[in-house]
């Protein structure tokens, strides 16, 4: 399957990490998520009950994070993909990055992330 719907640089400011001040001063989080489906149906009927609908989607990230507090990110994706998953029948597989822009390492840092593939099971 190579057909994806792509949300991309989704960021929310919320409460992860191990640290307790990460537990209680919001940081920034990004998260990118690809669904991998059959998109041929949507394309050709140009139907939206044919594929995900992104807003759905979106909410569904942005309650998880926003709402929870996981002490790794390794949890949160794990989080996410296990919901996408489950609200969305249609997704065959689901590629989940969650990257941290400001953790502290002691030293220059673009970010700190995670990357899962998790897939439906049959």
């Amino acid at each position: 399957m190579t057909d994806r719907v792509v949300l991309s640089g989704l960021t929310f400011q919320a409460r992860h990490g191990v640290e307790a001040r990460e537990k209680t001063e919001p940081q920034r989080f990004e998260v990118d998520v690809e669904l991998h489906l059959d998109l041929q149906p949507a394309g050709l009927e140009d139907d939206l009950t044919q594929t995900v609908d992104y807003a759905l989607v979106y909410g569904t990230v942005r309650q998880i994070v926003e709402s929870t507090t996981f002490n790794l990110i390794e949890a949160l994706a794990e989080a996410i993909a296990h919901e996408v998953l489950a609200d969305q029948p249609r997704v065959r597989e689901i590629l989940v990055r969650v990257r941290k822009p400001d953790v502290r390492l002691g030293g220059p840092l673009d970010h700190a992330g995670v990357e899962i593939r998790r897939a439906r099971t049959r």
